[in-house]
């Protein structure tokens, strides 16, 4: 039988020290010449390392910008300087080993980069995260949240456990479960919803009835209902893309906020959709772990 874990926060772990000497070739001053040798990470990243004393040169801890560099000059950079913490108000890691991070998401925040945001991701934070204890880290993109979704997400932080994960998702993923709150009330309290979605040339998903398509399917619960709005947690056993979200306006309650998918009111100022409750095997040890948040309190206080 496999062992059950629940998390609800957890310790950020990291690798042992190690110290990076690199020699001067020829005059510069510090910044340009860390932005040169450190270029696989970001410039906020670079400039992390330096604002935390992680930057030496010939053996003297500065965090001087400026300080000017010459041929034979030794630069060295400290990725272990004890634990390294993670602080930003965009997102939270829950938890994190050597093979995985789970995250809670804030709404507002892009998973992934687009051609117009490069930076303000979850993957590109996490990424600089990782390397500031070794500049050869990575992590890897396991499943998404759109923008305006808050939530718990999970990344990888190796090539093996990615692929393991993604090939057998199904059964590594024991359960998925949202909450949202969505307009008017539904008929039944609980159902169990089941129909094909298709996507058009605008990117927009959509019910479709003519049989082709992916089959989706996502149980709710309702939590608590005003009649004007309600809360349900909605439980999936498919991950279609924007699956909450088309199948809410098909069956006529859109999620409060979602304008593209045929919401007309948006009193938080957000779309009310939350990543509440992520279970997987762990493709390492074996073990089932659960990890959930609690409801956003804008999500009880609408639908009271």
């Amino acid at each position: 039988m496999r062992k059950r874990s629940e998390y609800k926060r957890g310790d950020n772990q990291c690798k042992p020290s190690k110290e990076r000497r690199v020699t001067v070739a020829e005059s510069n001053t510090l910044l340009p010449f860390l932005f040169e040798l450190l270029k696989e990470q970001s410039r906020s990243s670079v400039k992390g390392l330096l604002n935390r004393g992680q930057i030496s040169v010939n053996g003297k801890v500065t965090r001087q910008f400026d300080t000017p560099l010459a041929p034979n000059d030794t630069v060295g950079v400290n990725y272990g300087k004890g634990k390294v913490e993670f602080n930003n108000p965009l997102l939270r890691i829950v938890w994190e080993d050597d093979d995985l991070i789970v995250i809670n998401k804030r709404e507002g925040l892009l998973s992934v980069s687009t051609d117009r945001v490069k930076e303000r991701t979850a993957y590109r934070l996490l990424s600089d995260y990782v390397k500031q204890s070794d500049p050869h880290n990575k992590i890897f993109i396991l499943h998404r949240l759109d923008r305006d979704t808050s939530g718990i997400m999970m990344f990888a932080k190796n090539q093996r456990v990615k692929e393991q994960l993604q090939s057998n998702w199904s059964e590594m993923i024991t359960r998925r479960t949202y909450v949202a709150v969505v307009e008017g009330r539904p008929e039944k309290d609980t159902d169990l919803i089941v129909s094909n979605l298709v996507e058009n040339k605008n990117m927009q998903v959509f019910v479709t009835l003519e049989g082709d398509g992916k089959e989706a399917i996502t149980r709710y619960h309702l939590l608590q209902t005003n009649n004007r709005y309600s809360l349900l947690e909605l439980e999936l056993e498919t991950g279609r893309k924007n699956q909450i979200r088309a199948q809410m306006q098909f069956i006529g309650h859109p999620v409060v906020g979602d304008t593209k998918y045929g919401a007309e009111t948006n009193p938080a100022r957000r779309l009310m959709l939350h990543a509440r409750k992520l279970c997987f095997i762990h493709p390492v040890t074996g073990e089932e772990m659960c990890f959930e948040t609690r409801i956003p309190d804008i999500f009880s206080s609408t639908s009271k």
